[in-house]
């Protein structure tokens, strides 16, 4: 299992072909769901066959893994960088004060991640598991939910709360909400940081989180011609 958690991003896309385009030598989420993608190792054949899922035009694709990662020859990184991987390490409580969100929150949920940036976020990105909220006068104060997942394992993610809001926890509450619903079906839950997001670093710490290594963080995107 150490192998997925190295290359969590493979890992998940084997696993969640529904969403991915590619074959077995390099996929990527379709272009609506996120902007990851990786390949099982660093042969030539696999660093072409990614190559050739960026096509010119298209969005930066993220590559996120702890081999150091090989730019493909036709690609240029445009931003190369540092995360932590936690594992949570204690049992969390089920919040049942917690709204489970829906395709008909999407585009609320679109518009606080723009603003927030709690990563790639997508109009289909909540698609990927559940997503959960708190609102506040009505408004989509915060969310969090799910990810990346491959058997026995599921990504915390896409936690963010409005600037409006910030300071009362919710991120907090939401991250150990998220988490106690994946420890209730049995699988251990895990994230992604920058090394830099101290503070969400020590939110997740708060909650039990320990850093498992480090991640190369990749992102990719074919030059204009």
């Amino acid at each position: 299992m150490s192998r997925d958690l190295d290359r969590p991003v493979w890992a998940s896309l084997q696993h969640q072909p529904h969403w991915a385009v590619g074959d077995e030598r390099a996929r990527r989420f379709k272009a609506d769901i996120n902007r990851f993608a990786a390949t099982p190792d660093e042969s030539p054949a696999s660093l072409a066959a990614l190559a050739a899922l960026v096509q010119p035009g298209d969005a930066a694709v993220f590559l996120a893994q702890v081999p150091p990662p090989v730019v493909p020859p036709g690609l240029v990184a445009v931003k190369e960088a540092l995360g932590v991987q936690m594992m949570a390490t204690r049992v969390l409580e089920a919040d049942e004060g917690v709204e489970v969100l829906t395709d008909a929150d999407a585009a609320e949920m679109l518009v606080l991640a723009t603003l927030t940036e709690p990563g790639p976020f997508l109009p289909r990105t909540h698609t990927m598991g559940r997503f959960i909220g708190l609102r506040v006068g009505g408004r989509l104060a915060a969310m969090a939910g799910e990810r990346m997942r491959f058997p026995g394992h599921v990504e915390v993610s896409g936690v963010c709360t409005h600037p409006d809001f910030r300071g009362r926890g919710l991120a907090r509450r939401l991250s150990a909400a998220v988490t106690a619903d994946i420890q209730r079906r049995g699988e251990q839950a895990f994230l992604h940081a920058w090394t830099t997001n101290t503070t969400a670093i020590a939110l997740y710490e708060s909650l039990g989180f320990v850093t498992r290594t480090l991640v190369n963080i990749a992102v990719l995107k074919r030059p204009p011609a």
